[in-house]
């Protein structure tokens, strides 16, 4: 394919993604699993994924019969 080999003056390799690019791929994903776990773990944010059990239901109002 003629397009492919136009780099338009990039001075990477032909093959640099079939070198690089699953050992890229896969530190990238450590990498970023251990940010994420660090954030979750660590730093003390509270999420507040669900309200079951903290969220209590209001009263009824019995409504007051007019005279």
């Amino acid at each position: 394919v003629a397009g492919r080999q136009v780099r338009n003056g990039s001075t990477v390799r032909q093959d640099f993604h079939s070198q690089y690019g699953t050992g890229l791929l896969v530190s990238s994903t450590v990498f970023c699993t251990a940010v994420w776990a660090y954030v979750i773990t660590s730093t003390g944010i509270t999420w507040n994924l669900s309200p079951v059990g903290r969220v209590m239901p209001k009263p009824w109002r019995v409504k007051e019969e007019e005279e």
